[in-house]
């Protein structure tokens, strides 16, 4: 939302296209031209993907974009394609590279194939760390020279700040997992953890914020995240569009995740100056110095997880303060938003040039 209003405010008349949502009409209340298209993000059916290419091309040729600016997988390859037949230059974001990645199959070779097909179209690809980059490049799914790393997404490190953080007093020691209940995200390995720990100490609870995606094929069951729930393990918070509020209330941020782009969530914790523990994966260990700003576990590890925050509870006051503080210092030096605007507004500097030429 910060890009487009920057956007905005520079002069330009944008356009947003996307599934229609609760969040539509906040779009169009923002003063952006709102398009409505169709995205199932977990179709394999080739016909529906036709028909989204179908449906990116007669609305960008309705709109007469002189730039697009795309995000996610299907916009990225299905956008691009139909980008490419009406000449309209691309920037693309691949700002994670979800389960398709993960649990490597005949798909994971169908979506490389029209990765490089589609990003032979792109003007510019934004990648959000470089173990994403690396892959790109290595299986020859993009041209080098079109490449550029950015920090995320970035964090408004003026939303997302410590002066916010609510003082501990007396009130348990708090874990938070922010994000989609997904298998994905480690969500079991949490809740199995928080079990362990619940054993051996009294003062603590493990909270966890986030939707559910029934879409997705990693999705959570209601039954079995219900069970949690009444078993105590977990402490369920709903969803948020103010999550910072739920930050203020916790001690420590943690992501299990297979997986991330660049997780919104860790820079997000980072910022507001709290501790956090993570996988050592892409995606998570480029936000997390390790011993520096939070702790790293292995990926899919129940005994290394429930070690590292058992680590973090017993830490002493100070030094986790300091985790925290270190954590803020590296948010704001890296991660701050202001940084990833730049890099689109420079982008789109250099095709506006050699658009006028």
């Amino acid at each position: 939302l910060d890009l487009l209003k920057r956007l905005q405010k520079e002069g330009f008349e944008v356009h947003v296209t996307a599934p229609r949502d609760n969040y539509s009409q906040q779009l169009q209340d923002a003063g952006f031209h709102y398009e409505a298209v169709a995205v199932n993000n977990n179709s394999k059916n080739p016909i529906k993907d036709i028909i989204l290419i179908t449906n990116y091309y007669r609305l960008y040729k309705k709109i007469k974009p002189d730039i697009i600016l795309q995000n996610a997988i299907k916009p990225n390859i299905y956008g691009t394609l139909a980008a490419g037949l009406l000449g309209i230059p691309t920037i693309n974001n691949i700002s994670g590279l979800g389960t398709l990645f993960i649990k490597k199959s005949f798909s994971t070779k169908i979506a490389k194939f029209l990765y490089k097909i589609s990003q032979a179209f792109a003007t510019k690809v934004f990648f959000q760390n470089p173990h994403d980059r690396a892959l790109f490049i290595e299986n020859g799914l993009v041209s080098p020279d079109k490449i550029e790393l950015i920090p995320g997404s970035g964090v408004d490190i003026v939303r997302f700040t410590p002066d916010k953080l609510e003082k501990k007093e007396k009130r348990p020691f708090r874990f938070l997992f922010v994000g989609r209940l997904l298998t994905d995200k480690g969500i079991v390995e949490y809740v199995e953890a928080s079990k362990r720990l619940k054993k051996e100490f009294d003062n603590v609870e493990f909270c966890v914020l986030g939707p559910f995606y029934e879409e997705n094929t990693t999705s959570i069951s209601k039954t079995v995240f219900s069970a949690w729930i009444k078993e105590k393990s977990i402490i369920y918070l709903g969803e948020t569009d103010k999550v910072e509020e739920e930050f203020a209330k916790s001690d420590c941020v943690v992501l299990p995740s297979y997986r991330e782009g660049l997780s919104k969530v860790l820079i997000e914790a980072s910022s507001m100056g709290l501790p956090i523990i993570t996988t050592n994966v892409p995606g998570c260990k480029d936000v997390v110095i390790d011993g520096e700003t939070g702790f790293l576990c292995n990926p899919r590890d129940i005994t290394d997880l429930s070690l590292k925050l058992e680590k973090m509870l017993l830490l002493n006051e100070e030094d986790r303060i300091q985790l925290g503080k270190n954590g803020r210092a590296r948010a704001v030096s890296v991660f701050d938003q202001n940084i990833v605007i730049q890099k689109y507004l420079d982008s789109i500097k250099v095709i506006i040039e050699k658009q006028t030429q």
